[in-house]
């Protein structure tokens, strides 16, 4: 693994960079205010490739590699959370299921207009009753002739009602992991509905709503993957989701802590600048530590990705160690602004309700200590 960036990805990292901080992050604490969809700001990512970042060229996308790509999410993150994840979703979940297991005429239909950014993606697994215990979910898909009747609701779906295309994991079969489906739903399918959005902590504009399906019906073509296996189809993808939503993380903890330097050397106490006192010069250089070596585990991950390996212990160390970080930094940054740090004048108390979910979607902190334990132990078997 070689850590300088390449010509071609110090071009693009700065061209992202310029972009988040010009044309999202001045919007981010309206968004924060007002709930709106950021769409103006998607449509933008869309057009300059980064809503298909990883896709390879002939399916509509931009073709980056897996390192490039988790750069830039980091710079998206670090201006506006809720547009990173919005990002995240798209390329590491749908979009990654549907270019491994779909079939040819799958990915022209859902996966060109998803990589080119005409259209959003939304990944529909979580459920009221089944959120680590995923093999749980209740909503059903029943057969009828060639086609599957869906029925049942999903729960804290990122970009529900906004999204164009949702991939769904529904029961085909007996209770367990083995007797899940994946098929793809797009809005505008009859008896498919919305719940209003979630009035969260954090990440406002970024929407998470219920997912309702009454009878909807689908044809048999839409299925992605072999019947039952709706969980290796979603399973599978987690892993790059994983390294994404530690890149978010990463983008939020570093805001956090360039904001909470910056104020440092501006802010007067005692005669001399905070900084100045190690108190204070102590917390921003752990903050700096812990970002760095979670960056390093994420690239790592990254990398291992792009190279065709096995990452799926490391993409679980990514999210843990990010998303750890991401809310002590942002935690420490309100701590060093003091009571300015509590008001919503200054951004780092946004930074910190929108670093709390990290540790919480796409696998709780502890369902990453979970995988990474268990992988642990079968190569000490091995």
């Amino acid at each position: 693994m070689h850590f300088a960036l390449t010509d071609d990805q110090r071009l693009i990292l700065g061209s992202v960079r310029e972009f988040a901080q010009e044309r999202i992050a001045p919007l981010a604490a309206q968004y924060d205010r007002s709930g709106e969809f950021p769409w103006p700001q998607l449509k933008e990512l869309g057009q300059m490739g980064l809503l298909g970042a990883t896709v390879p060229e002939r399916w509509g996308g931009a073709g980056l590699d897996s390192v490039t790509y988790a750069l830039c999410l980091e710079e998206i993150a670090a201006a506006d959370a809720s547009v990173a994840v919005i990002v995240s979703v798209q390329n590491g979940l749908p979009e990654q299921m549907i270019l491994r297991y779909g079939t040819d005429a799958q990915r022209e239909q859902y996966l060109r207009p998803l990589a080119s950014g005409e259209k959003i993606g939304a990944f529909c697994l979580t459920e009221a009753s089944a959120g680590s215990d995923a093999a749980g979910l209740k909503l059903r898909a029943t057969r009828d002739g060639d086609a599957w009747v869906l029925s049942g609701q999903k729960a804290w779906i990122t970009s529900g009602g906004q999204a164009d295309t949702y991939l769904v994991m529904a029961r085909t079969g007996a209770e367990g992991a083995r007797g899940v489906t994946c098929f793809v739903v797009e809005k505008g399918a009859p008896g498919l509905s919305f719940g209003r959005p979630e009035e969260k902590m954090g990440l406002h504009a970024a929407h998470t709503t219920t997912v309702m399906f009454d009878d909807v019906r689908i044809p048999d073509e839409n299925r992605i993957g072999a019947e039952g296996e709706g969980l290796i189809v979603a399973f599978s993808s987690l892993d790059s989701g994983r390294i994404g939503i530690a890149m978010q993380a990463l983008g939020i903890g570093r805001a956090a802590f360039e904001a909470a330097a910056r104020y440092a050397l501006e802010r007067e106490q005692f005669g001399k600048k905070i900084a100045e006192f190690e108190g204070v010069s102590f917390k921003i250089a752990e903050m700096a530590a812990r970002l760095e070596a979670a960056r390093l585990v994420a690239l790592k991950a990254a990398w291992m990705k792009d190279q065709g390996l096995k990452y799926s212990k490391e993409a679980s160390m990514a999210k843990l160690l990010a998303s750890e970080a991401a809310v002590w930094v942002s935690q420490e940054a309100i701590q060093i602004f003091g009571g300015n740090g509590y008001s919503r004048e200054y951004p780092v108390e946004r930074h910190y309700r929108d670093a709390k979910v990290t540790q919480i979607y796409e696998g709780t902190s502890e369902i990453q200590k979970l995988v990474i334990s268990r992988q642990v132990f079968g190569q000490l078997r091995d």
